[in-house]
């Protein structure tokens, strides 16, 4: 039997978001191939790939930006839509695999909100 939320929390009994609480995220694998999913507001995009079973977000630090292994590139339309790094997603940034000083993001870093419907963001070759 799944938990049961108030309906103002936007969430179902699975822990699932409902109706208009979602955005749609891309995410691109370094191959091509392409994954587009509805992550819940309030999630990560970090979140949203590793509940969904998305490859090349490792996550190993759980979203505590204390590692780069969910580095990202975001499609370059987006790079001014997002909020701006902080200094500790820049510094991890520098441990991440062929970081780009724009696109680069951590995705644990990134929450999602209806401002983000339609972002497209792309794996690196791997993570380290």
């Amino acid at each position: 039997m799944g938990w049961n939320a108030p309906p103002s929390a936007g969430i179902d009994g699975n822990g699932q978001g409902q109706g208009d609480d979602m955005a749609k995220i891309t995410y691109i694998e370094h191959n091509g191939t392409e994954h587009t999913v509805d992550v819940a507001n309030g999630m990560t995009v970090m979140e949203g790939a590793r509940d969904n079973g998305i490859p090349g977000i490792e996550a190993d630090c759980g979203g505590a930006c204390a590692c780069s292994t969910c580095h990202v590139y975001v499609a370059p339309d987006w790079v001014g839509k997002l909020p701006e790094k902080q200094d500790m997603e820049e510094d991890m940034l520098d441990f991440a695999y062929e970081p780009d000083p724009v696109r680069s993001r951590l995705t644990c870093q990134l929450k999602v909100t209806d401002a983000l419907d339609g972002l497209v963001v792309q794996m690196p070759e791997k993570q380290i």
